[in-house]
């Protein structure tokens, strides 16, 4: 009985500091406020406007690539209100359409809505960074499951966002894409 609860033990530490290591180290530790002082400054409002190149791959829980796509974006700002749609193309031959509605306010706050969201999703733009956190409804053909989601885009010196977003299902990884964003010149 001793030897069965000192592996308890040792299993519920070694979880523990998985956790705890995933928390101070992790993509999840990473705070806006991180990038404050990143420059240039990521602004939505003029990165994410008029058409944009997207192109991406979603990696399954094993890390492995499990999806590959590329989509055209259209993003229209009136203020601080814009809408974006997004247009998607797998390399299974499947397609998805999205229309973001976002609002910004003065303080970088970000509030997004769109169908396949459940509850509005939040985020903040500070510096050279943007993290938007939501919960979205899976189609039914891909299991119908809600997913935490955790994005987060960076500027880099020549325009381009580099988008990094985790998925998570009670709390566990099940997913991550990694794509990027860029304008299309006219």
């Amino acid at each position: 009985m001793e030897a069965i609860a000192l592996i308890a033990t040792g299993a519920a530490v070694a979880l523990g500091a998985v956790w705890l290591a995933a928390r101070l180290a992790g993509f999840g530790a990473q705070r806006p406020h991180d990038y404050a002082e990143g420059a240039p400054a990521l602004d939505l409002r003029e990165h994410l406007n008029g058409a944009i190149k997207c192109e991406g791959v979603i990696f399954g829980p094993l890390g492995r690539v499990a999806s590959r796509f590329d989509a055209d974006f259209e993003a229209e700002w009136q203020g601080n209100r814009g809408i974006m749609r997004e247009h998607f193309r797998y390399d299974s031959g499947n397609r998805q359409d999205r229309e973001w509605q976002l609002e910004i306010g003065n303080d970088g706050a970000i509030r997004a809505e769109a169908e396949d969201l459940v509850g509005p999703g939040t985020g903040q733009q500070t510096g050279s960074a943007v993290r938007l956190c939501y919960r979205i409804r899976l189609p039914l053909e891909a299991g119908g499951h809600v997913l935490s989601v955790t994005d987060w885009m960076y500027l880099t010196p020549e325009g381009v966002i580099v988008n990094r977003s985790q998925f998570r299902k009670f709390g566990i990884k099940v997913a991550e894409l990694v794509a990027t964003m860029r304008k299309v010149q006219a």
